[in-house]
Order: structure tokens, then sequence, then C-alpha cells
């Protein structure tokens, strides 16, 4: 009896030690949202400010997903050579470093200077991604790890709910009458009222930036495990192209190309709705709140996929169907007006919310010792949210913001074909080359 009370106890002590890692891991993922959705309302405030057309505003979903492409691979060095901790609490410092670039990019009113600090913002976040979604899994036992990546995507969706409510009510106060009124000021008068409009994102950036710093240095002075892992190039042979090359999976390369077209539709749905409900003749005082909507949907079947997924269904079903509800929700997008059009637009969220976690684990099946790199590529594969969006706003500028919604059609129709056949393709051949390799 005496022995079963030590061993509760010990493990009462192990839960209140575990608790605070997770607070701080849980406030990286909210830190994770609220950075990356709060661009949906930096793309019209910027149109407006900087005065810009469709493509040329896109260009803030390029800069702050491109990084993830360009820093994948250097994410990864930086984390083998400094530990997890340091890599988290360098990461925040990114951040923080790139939201005070907006401070000089809103005084002179200059896009390229807000573009950089946008892309400074997606380097920090890059690194960060690859430290703590890994860091997550040895918090605990193995076996719960699926619950605590759970607790992490619903921090990171109410923030992603919080952020556009919160900043649009700040810097798109008002934009509805000064978009009305420019047309009939003179220039020096349309400059300044430009000018005043653009230094309105000064004070929410300063106070992001202080929060990011402050929780840096909690980071870096808290007391969580650190972990430094061996170095890629010992834990996989050969120099040569097989067996040691991920080029060599084929449903890897495929489900690398539909993360990446996801990831796209993903941005596309959220960073756009705004600016449709406008097309749509519905004021921005009410537009701005759209993506919430959207991040709403996303964390319902969030909450759907944690309730479900295996015991309903599989990941792979979820797929399936996400794809078929996607396709129909752009149909009905393409297919009606005002607002019932762009209450389609927002149940594409819902339809979203279920792919990235099923594309991933059917990516890297199978992989063994090349996990590490694959998933190197799938965090490159993140850039989609940086192209797709351009190609939007080329089509939204060309033809209209409706139709430029038929992008994400083939896109849907992709990831339906990887759910179905594509997430096997080459699998036996694989299997045989590496089974041959191994003797």
């Amino acid at each position: 009896m005496q022995l079963s009370l030590t061993k509760k106890a010990e493990k009462d002590r192990e839960a209140r030690r575990g608790l605070h890692p997770l607070v701080i891991i849980g406030a990286l993922f909210f830190i994770f949202g609220f950075v990356t959705w709060v661009n949906s309302v930096l793309i019209p405030y910027l149109q407006i400010s900087c005065e810009l057309n469709s493509m040329q505003a896109y260009l803030v979903a390029f800069s702050f997903y491109i990084s993830y492409f360009v820093m994948a691979v250097p994410s990864g060095w930086v984390l083998r050579r400094a530990g997890y901790k340091e890599g988290m609490s360098f990461g925040l410092a990114l951040v923080a470093a790139g939201s005070v670039v907006f401070i000089p990019a809103a005084l002179f009113r200059t896009y390229w200077i807000f573009l950089a600090g946008l892309f400074v913002q997606g380097a920090g976040l890059a690194l960060l991604q690859t430290a703590a979604n890994p860091y997550v899994t040895i918090l605990g036992p193995l076996e719960s790890a699926a619950r605590r990546m759970s607790i992490m995507g619903i921090c990171n969706g109410v923030a992603g709910i919080l952020a556009p409510a919160v900043l649009g009510a700040v810097i798109l106060s008002h934009a509805d009458e000064l978009t009305r009124t420019l047309a009939h000021l003179s220039t020096g008068e349309k400059a300044a009222a430009l000018d005043a409009l653009s230094r309105k994102v000064i004070l929410p950036y300063i106070a992001i930036a202080f929060v990011l710093a402050m929780l840096a240095l909690w980071i870096y002075r808290s007391g969580l495990p650190e972990i430094r892992e061996p170095l890629e190039e010992d834990l996989v042979e050969g120099d040569g192209p097989a067996p040691g090359s991920i080029w060599h999976f084929p449903h890897l390369v495929i489900g690398a190309t539909v993360l990446f077209l996801y990831v796209g539709v993903e941005v596309i749905t959220g960073n756009t709705i705004i600016q449709y409900g406008a097309f749509q003749h519905i004021p921005l005082a009410y537009a701005k709140f759209f993506t919430s909507f959207v991040l709403t949907g996303m964390l319902v079947g969030y909450v759907v996929g944690i309730c479900c997924i295996p015991k309903c269904f599989s990941q792979r079903t979820a797929l399936a169907w996400s794809a078929v509800l996607g396709t129909l929700c752009v149909a009905g997008a393409l297919t009606t007006r005002g607002l019932v059009s762009v209450v389609f637009v927002a149940c594409m969220g819902l339809a979203n919310s279920l792919m990235y976690p099923s594309i991933w684990p059917l990516a890297i099946d199978g992989l063994g010792r090349l996990t590490k790199r694959a998933s190197a590529l799938l965090v490159m594969a993140i850039s989609g949210g940086a192209l797709l969006p351009l190609g939007y706003g080329w089509l939204a500028d060309h033809t209209d913001a409706r139709r430029a919604y038929w992008i994400v059609v083939p896109c849907y129709l992709i990831i339906g074909y990887y759910a179905l056949r594509g997430y096997r393709t080459g699998r036996k051949k694989t299997a045989k080359k590496t089974t041959r390799a191994c003797y």
C-alpha cells in the first residue's frame, strides 16, 4: 500500500514538472497562430495604405511563406548545434526583430520594408516550428503525444481566431470612410491620410515585439529540458543517391507536392476572404472579421479529428472527404453571390482543417531513418503559401475576385487523388530496394 502511494506521489510530481514546459510551448503555438493569421488583415490594410493591386498585396503572403523554403534546412542546422531551447529563443528573437521592422516601414510608408519585416518574421517562425513540433513529442510519454499536439493545435487555432479580429479593429477602423473619400482629396491631403493610416500599425507591432522579446527571454531562462540530437550524417549512411535518398520514395515526393498545394489553398482561404467580402459589397467594418470565421471552422474540424480519428474513420478517409467538401465549397462560392458566396469560402476552412495532419503521416510512412530529411522537404513545401496566393491575386486582377477561386479547384482534386491512390505510389518497389540494401 505504501509503495502504491509512493508511486502515485512520483507521478503527481512528474505531472507538475511537465505542466510548466507545456505552458511555454502552448504559448509558442499561440504565437504561431497570431503572427501567421494577422497577415490576413495586413493584406487589405497595405493594399489601401500603399496603393497596391491584388497581386502586389499578396506579396505579403509570398514574403512570409517563402522564408519556410529558405529556412527549412538552416533551421535543422541551427537546432543541431544550439539545441532546442536556445533555438526557440533565437526564433522568437527573429520574429520580434521582424515586428520592429514594421516601425520604419510604417513611418516611411514603404512597401518593400514591410515585406522585409514579414520575411524576417517568417524565418523566425520556420525555426520555431522546426523546434516546437518535435519538442512536444518528448515532453511526455509517446502514447500521449497526440493529446499534447491536440492541445497545441487548439492554442494555435484560438490565436488565429483572435488575431484578425484584434488587429483589424485597430488598423482597419474607419477604413470604409477613408476609401470613399480618397478619390476626392488633393494629392497632399491624400498622402497625409494614407500616412496616418500607415502609422496605425506602429503601436500594435511595438507591443507584439515587446511580448515576443519577453517570451524569448523567458524560454532562455526557463527550466525547459534541453535535447541535442546527433548530426544527420551520423544517422544516414552513404553519399550515393539510394537508398539514402528521399527521392526514391515517390509517395513522399507526391505528398510534398500535395502539401504544397494544400498550404496554398489554406492561405488563399484565410487571406483573401476579407477582400472578397469587400468585392461582394460588404463593408470592411464587418469583412475584417471574416478570417476569424475561417479559423473557427478549422478549429471545429480539428476537434472533430481529435474525437473521431482513428476511432470512427482513418486519416486517409478524412483527407478524401475533406477534398470532396473543399470542392463542393469552392463550387458554391463560384456559383453564388453576396454573403452566401462568402459563407462558402469561410466553410473551406472546415474542409481544410484535417488535411495537414492527414497528409504529413501518409507522406513519411515507411521512411525509417530518412524521416528527418523527409520532414525538411515537407517544411519546404509550406512555401505553397507563398506562390499560390500570388496566382490568385493575378487572376483577381485579370478577371475578378470570385472567378480567381478557380485556382483551388485542381488543388482539391489532386489532394483527393493522393488520399485515394497517390499515397501508395511506389510503395512496393521502394520496399524491395530498401530490403536489398539492408543485406
